[in-house]
């Protein structure tokens, strides 16, 4: 039974929202967390530490972590270095970067936004980035330092392109080659590769074949061009980097995997991971069953399995990765939002309401608990997991959080009846959930999570003027940590220079520790974060003895990887 509007007792927003609230709600939900607090472990600090390298020592062109050659794909790095460059009067390093992904994740929302409203009309065309913003596993990497928001930026601008390309040819070929240019120099080959069948499809499925190829083959031809304005330069600076660049990227795609079990841990994944967009999309698939062949529904299904199958047959289980999955079902839920029948969607909406009114205020109580000690057995497992935290009053978070607070309540009474509102109250709730997270939570997270203290306890045991530390299997964000931190950084244990350094770094727990003692190395200090439990997180800084003998080799493997084993992000 189709929605009847109604009068609201209190004058709310209109549904579908407008576009300024849309882009107001979007810009508070983007930006809220993306700054006040320090570079974390993985993708975050990785990602900073080359932005921080290229603003600090002008490595534009070639890539570099903490003085050592890291070959990636620029772009995204670019982009960082900029915003920390231009906002660097006002925020730390750190921060200012990480608006990169602030403006690149904007920009994918607005072009799902266009190809939702190419695809399915202008109505129904808000629903795109409220359900892409509303997928939990989006929320998960759209606050971090990550060169793949660039590249999903791309993919969504390549659909839109394929969409627009019966109406509007050539402006759809310009804005196709650039996505495609795009999706290369901000992630390498895998994202154009996930672009390559629905490009076939779409040309399969034109009504003027010889057109739409001609028009593709132009628009392959700017993507090259534009994406030979680094590759040359870069070929003539270092083929060595290069070389290794497309080494690196093809092994990425060519490592073995188990196809079916990788595919289906995929699949396993987005089951939490891409919320509400597919049990939407399922819907839209079964209700709009009859028009599967038509080109809104065709279109983002085949890219769908095809991206699936990419990813599945040649990159193992990443995160990252999956946000590739996410545009063409998200194209695809759009539908099934205007179709779910009266009790589906007014369950979906009630669902939305009651599970973020429920987690706002387990927020709230767990903020009072730790500061302000009440109920005391939270206070205590706050402490416990993150000992030696002391929790205080912030009157802008408190203020802040209250206001978001007060209009979601004032969001949920006046919003009228509409299709669209169950997936504007779960965008919403889902936003409320992180804007308090990262207004009440963040000082307590980011206690946990920082490598700053440790940094500087190691810089203090360092002498003044140390030039060589070897590290023997540390991940390349504590790398980017330590340079971005106390300017300490270290070389490879087994490279020539390492082999002449009187000081190892390693993390993980010494499977022998008598080998270490025999080859001359003694252990002057150990450290790791407040929270860090395992062995595998401690952190240990050896010295070696004046009279050891330098050739003294150790052993190939002095502790477990310290990824594999553990536990805290």
């Amino acid at each position: 039974m189709p929605f009847i509007p109604e009068q609201p007792r209190f004058k709310g927003i209109s549904l579908p929202p407008s576009g300024w609230v849309l882009a107001v709600l979007l810009v508070v939900y983007i930006f809220t967390g993306l700054i006040g607090h320090d570079p974390w472990k993985h993708d975050d600090a990785i990602s900073i530490g080359i932005a921080y390298d290229m603003v600090s020592n002008g490595n534009w062109l070639m890539p570099q972590l903490a003085g050592q050659p890291y070959p990636d794909a620029p772009l995204y790095y670019w982009a960082a270095a900029i915003t920390a460059h231009l906002f660097s009067w006002l925020l730390p390093v750190h921060d200012a970067a990480r608006l990169a992904s602030g403006l690149f994740t904007l920009l994918a929302l607005a072009f799902i936004l266009l190809a939702a409203r190419e695809l399915h009309g202008r109505a129904h065309a808000a629903a795109g980035p409220l359900i892409l913003a509303g997928s939990i596993g989006f929320l998960f990497h759209a606050h971090e330092a990550q060169p793949m928001l660039a590249a999903l930026t791309a993919n969504t601008a390549a659909f839109w392109a394929l969409a627009l390309m019966p109406r509007r040819p050539v402006v759809a070929a310009m804005v196709f080659g650039t996505a495609v240019a795009i999706a290369f120099l901000a992630n390498g080959l895998l994202p154009v590769l996930t672009l390559l069948p629905v490009t076939a499809f779409s040309l399969w499925q034109s009504a003027d074949r010889k057109k739409s190829l001609k028009l593709l083959a132009l628009a392959m031809a700017l993507a090259l061009f534009l994406s030979g304005l680094w590759l040359l330069p870069l070929y003539l600076a270092s083929p060595e980097y290069l070389k290794t660049f497309f080494q690196r990227e093809l092994a990425a795609l060519t490592k073995p995997v188990p196809a079916f079990s990788n595919t289906l841990r995929y699949l396993s994944l987005l089951l939490w991971y891409a919320w509400p967009a597919l049990p939407l999309a399922a819907w839209a698939l079964w209700s709009k069953r009859r028009l599967l062949r038509s080109t809104p529904l065709a279109l983002p299904i085949f890219s769908f399995v095809s991206v699936l199958l990419i990813l599945g047959l040649s990159t193992e289980l990443r995160s990252a990765a999956a946000l590739l999955l996410l545009p063409p079902l998200v194209l695809l839920a759009v539908p099934g939002v205007s179709s779910l029948r009266r009790g589906a969607a007014n369950s979906f909406d009630w669902f939305g309401m009651m599970l973020f009114t429920f987690l706002a205020a387990v927020v709230w109580i767990v903020w009072y608990a730790m500061v302000y000690g009440w109920p005391e057995r939270l206070a205590r497992q706050a402490v416990r997991l993150e000992p030696g935290f002391v929790g205080h009053f912030s009157l802008p978070a408190f203020v802040f959080s209250i206001l978001a607070t007060s209009l979601w309540c004032w969001l949920i009474v006046t919003s009228p009846r509409s299709s669209m509102r169950g997936i504007m109250h779960w965008m919403s709730g889902l936003a409320l959930f992180w804007l308090l997270i990262a207004t009440l939570w963040m000082p307590w997270i980011d206690y946990g999570k920082s490598y700053r203290p440790l940094s500087a306890s190691l810089a203090k045991t360092l002498p003044a003027k140390t030039y060589c530390v070897a590290n023997a299997n540390l991940p390349d964000s504590i790398l980017a940590s330590l340079d971005y931190f106390d300017r300490i950084r270290t070389v490879p244990l087994k490279s020539t220079a390492g082999k002449a350094c009187n000081w190892l770094l390693i993390q993980g727990e010494t499977r022998d520790p008598a080998a270490i003692s025999a080859a001359g190395w003694r252990k002057v200090w150990e450290g790791k974060r407040p929270g860090d439990r395992r062995d595998s997180d401690i952190f240990h800084l050896f010295r070696r003895d004046a009279k050891a003998n330098k050739a003294a080799t150790l052993p190939d493997h002095l502790v477990a990887p310290p990824e594999a084993g553990s536990s805290r992000p």
